[in-house]
Parts: C-alpha cells; sequence; structure tokens
C-alpha cells in the first residue's frame, strides 16, 4: 500500500502552518501564509476569518505542488483559542473575529462574576474568553447579535468550511465560559444569562473524533478523513507527550502557558488557574501570561530597536542574580491574578545596569509570572519536577536555564518547537488506527532533546526574588 501522510493546521494568530507528515510521524514538508491583525480602537484585536481560509488554501496549493495530496489520509486542527466568529442564516460572516487577546469586555466580565460562572463552567469570566464577547455584541452592537445563527471558534471556522459540519472540541469549548468543564456539556445557566440558544452553537466532539470528510474543492481528495482537533494549548500539550496524570508542559509563545495535564477534574482550583477539558479525553489545569515572548520582543525590537536576540541574550543566565524586577504585565494579566488593568513595572532601576542586566530582568519577569502559575498549582496539591517546553523561546538555551534556575523544574526540549500541529498530527494518526492510543502515538513519535538542570544555589535566591516580586504593586 502507498505511504499515507497526514496532515497537521495550525491556526495562530499571525499566521497560519501546515506540517505534513508520513506514516511514520517524520515531518516531510511544511508551509506557512501570514495574515494581518485589526486593532480599530485601543485595547480590540479583530481578525476577518476569511484570511484564515484564503491563507489554508493557499498553503494547500503551496504543498499540492511539492506532494501528492490525494495520499493525505487526515488532517486535524490546533486553533487559536477564546475568538468568536459568528455566522448568518445565509453562512456569511457578520462581523470580523474578536480574538483571544482582545480587551474590551473589562465591563462584562465584572458583570460576569459577580453571578456563579465558577459552579456553572469551572472558571471565572476574563476578557479573553468568548462568552464576555457575546454580552459585549448584546449591548453595542444589537443588530448584529440578532442575526446570529452560528457561533463558532476560529478553527471550527475552517472544519466548518472544509466538511461542512458544524462542531467543536471539548478542549476550545472549555475556554468559551459557556461550556460546563465538569460535565462536558453547554451550561444553560450561561446561556441564558447570554441570551443565546444552544441551537446557535456547535455539536460538542472529543478532540479525536472523526467528523467527516473534506467536502471543499481544496485540491484534497473527498475521501480526506476531517478530525476535529483542539485548541492550541491542548493540541500543544500533545505534541509535548503531556498526558498523563500530574505531566506538566510549559509553552513560551506570544503567551506564555504552564499545562498539566490531570486524569480528573481539578475541584480544588476555584478558578484561580483555568481548569478545561484536554484533548486526550481528561482535563487539565492552565496557567497564562499573556506576554511572555511578547514582552521579550517589546523589549528587544520596540525599545532597543534590535532583530539579533541570539547576541543580545548571550551570557544572561550565567549574569548575577540582582534587585531589578521587571512585571511583564504589559497586557494586563491572567493567572493567577486576573487582572485586565495589571501594568507593567521595570523595578529598582539605577544607573550601573547595563543592557544585559535589564534584557536579563526582562526574562526572568516573565519565568517569575510563570512561577506565580507553578505556586497557585502547588496549593492545589500539584508539585511537578520536570516539564517539557515548546514554543519560540524553546530555542533559547539562556532562557531555558533561567527559567529552570526560577521554577527549580528540570526542563526537557522535543525535537520539534511546533507542538500544537504535531498534536493535530497525532490525533489524526490516532483517528485513523495507525496507533491504538494517544499515549502510545506520543511515546513512539515525540523524543526529548536537550536537558536543563535548575542550579540549587540560583533557585534559592530567585525565591527570595519572588517575594519581592509578588511584593510590588502592579497596579
Amino acid at each position: 500500500m502507498e505511504n499515507r501522510l497526514f496532515l497537521g493546521v495550525d491556526l495562530g494568530t499571525s499566521s497560519i502552518k501546515l506540517l505534513l507528515a508520513d506514516q511514520n510521524g517524520r515531518i516531510v514538508d511544511s508551509t506557512s501564509a501570514a495574515y494581518p491583525n485589526s486593532f480599530p480602537q485601543p485595547n480590540w484585536s479583530e481578525q476577518d476569518p476569511s484570511d484564515w481560509w484564503n491563507g489554508f488554501c493557499s498553503c494547500l496549493s503551496t504543498l499540492g505542488k511539492r506532494n501528492d495530496l490525494n495520499r493525505i489520509e487526515a488532517l486535524s486542527f490546533s486553533g487559536q483559542m477564546h475568538g468568536l466568529v459568528i455566522l448568518d442564516e445565509k453562512d456569511e460572516i457578520i462581523r470580523p473575529a474578536i480574538l483571544w487577546n482582545d480587551g474590551r469586555t473589562t465591563e462584562e466580565c465584572l458583570i460576569l462574576n459577580k453571578l456563579p460562572v465558577v459552579e456553572w463552567t469551572g472558571n471565572i469570566a476574563l476578557t479573553g474568553f468568548t462568552a464576555p464577547k457575546l454580552l459585549w455584541m448584546k449591548k453595542h452592537e444589537p443588530q448584529n447579535f440578532s442575526r446570529i445563527s452560528k457561533i463558532l471558534l476560529p478553527k471550527d471556522y475552517l472544519v466548518y468550511r472544509l466538511s461542512g459540519v458544524f462542531a467543536t472540541d471539548v478542549s476550545d469549548a472549555s475556554g468559551t465560559l459557556y461550556f460546563d468543564v465538569q460535565k462536558g456539556c453547554w451550561s444553560q445557566p450561561m446561556l441564558d444569562v447570554l441570551g443565546i440558544r444552544e441551537e446557535q452553537l456547535p455539536e460538542i466532539h472529543e478532540s479525536v473524533d472523526v467528523i467527516g470528510t473534506v467536502r471543499a474543492d481544496v485540491g484534497l481528495s473527498l475521501d480526506t478523513k476531517v478530525v476535529m482537533g483542539g485548541g492550541d494549548q491542548a493540541m500543544g500539550a500533545l505534541g509535548t507527550g503531556t498526558v498523563s496524570d500530574g505531566q506538566v508542559s510549559i509553552s513560551l509563545g506570544t503567551s506564555g502557558v504552564l499545562f498539566i495535564n490531570s486524569e480528573n477534574f481539578p475541584e480544588e482550583n476555584r478558578g484561580r488557574l483555568h481548569a478545561f477539558r484536554n484533548a486526550n479525553g481528561q482535563f487539565h489545569l492552565m496557567g497564562v501570561t499573556l506576554c511572555c515572548a511578547g514582552s521579550t520582543k517589546w523589549w528587544v525590537e520596540d525599545v532597543l530597536g534590535q532583530t539579533d536576540y541570539d547576541s543580545l541574550f548571550e551570557g544572561i543566565a550565567a549574569l548575577p542574580i540582582n534587585d531589578l524586577i521587571f512585571l511583564p504585565y504589559l497586557m494586563g494579566e491572567r493567572s493567577p491574578i486576573n487582572d485586565p488593568s495589571a501594568k507593567g513595572i521595570l523595578y529598582g532601576l539605577n544607573a550601573s545596569f547595563r543592557q544585559k542586566q535589564m534584557t536579563k530582568a526582562v526574562v526572568e519577569g516573565v519565568c517569575l509570572s510563570l512561577l506565580d502559575c507553578l505556586k497557585t498549582a502547588n496549593e492545589c496539591g500539584i508539585y511537578p519536577k520536570s516539564a517539557r517546553v515548546i514554543g519560540g523561546g524553546a530555542k533559547s538555551p539562556e532562557w531555558l536555564q533561567i527559567l529552570s534556575d526560577v521554577t527549580g523544574l528540570t526542563l526537557h526540549t522535543i525535537q520539534t518547537t511546533e507542538g500544537g500541529v504535531l498534536g493535530a498530527i497525532i490525533l489524526s494518526m490516532v483517528a485513523c488506527g495507525h496507533f491504538a492510543s494517544i499515549s502510545e502515538a506520543c511515546k513512539a513519535l515525540i523524543h526529548e532533546d536537550r536537558i536543563y538542570s535548575p542550579d540549587p544555589v540560583r533557585t534559592l535566591a530567585y525565591t527570595e526574588k519572588y517575594q519581592k516580586y509578588k511584593a510590588i504593586n502592579y497596579s
């Protein structure tokens, strides 16, 4: 039988990436397409969903020039979470999608958090989530709100265009705040508050479910299976093999994520960290710092006007630990303070500090914010010793050593930083029966690369610095 291929699709905030793998899980080709963000008002962030579809089709066309796309047995998706996509009764886009990093819904979150939303959904209301966006639309765009026929998340829009199936998965649905994470169904009390009906919402699936086959004429065989996929963080966890109880992964992307897999719903969390369904049929706790690589990009490119990260980062892990502290709250903050109005701070400056020391302080600040999430997990009885790391920041040995020293975790990188799209490929292969389970596929396809161990002396020094970090008034 001719070797089959599997396609992973990563719908990101700035671009869409497609990776093609053979039946042994080896990446044989990849491509990407960028699209614009729109910021129509301060603290707003929107995109045209048509740009995602056009980028997807463009990438397929590029791959089709180099590969026989008829060999693709299945494809699956990893998608940016929380974005609000709304269609009318003719399946036309009503307005641009309101994205995860849009902060216009502070007032709506205050309203929702006066209600028992943790009891109804497992989480508190945050500006990034989908439910506050709907409440904002209901008040500020009532004509658009009245036209809503279908409510989708970003990756679900691509799935719908490709297969004609109106569906979502439990991991992505968990980030809407109108999904009951513990029960695994839409939360009727939240639907009542938002003024939406269940028939406007997609059918709920597990991430590994085959929900249909390709219907659109995009260069793929009409027999190609469409596997549901999941939210980017859940898929990134699959791509790192974070699938057993208590296992941890860390993503150093635009936002930073501490991800902890759990067999059971973490009731003791009480909304401090995100409590979501996972793409492997279990649950996870997730701590998020909004400006991770976003902070280093701001510092290196916008403030210093440089692009050579390697030169600027070289040697910073070995520099003495000092009292210069950076709070990375450049866009407010999520876990565990959950305050959209939180402000970034560079505290403790004096004339002796130079560029390298200040650069280290920015990296340390991001790592301390992830330690803040880890400390909250400790309060839930979770004490990990190690973690696998993905994302753009995982390419920097200096950053990883600082993160290991700050958190006290032994860190492992894997053979790719593209965890989310690798997770999509794993789901495709499992759904087609090439592996008996997701765990089996992860063991076969994911391989550790480098190891970073914490220095006990530096970890102790960072324990003291963390106390000073927490004492600073960020408001």
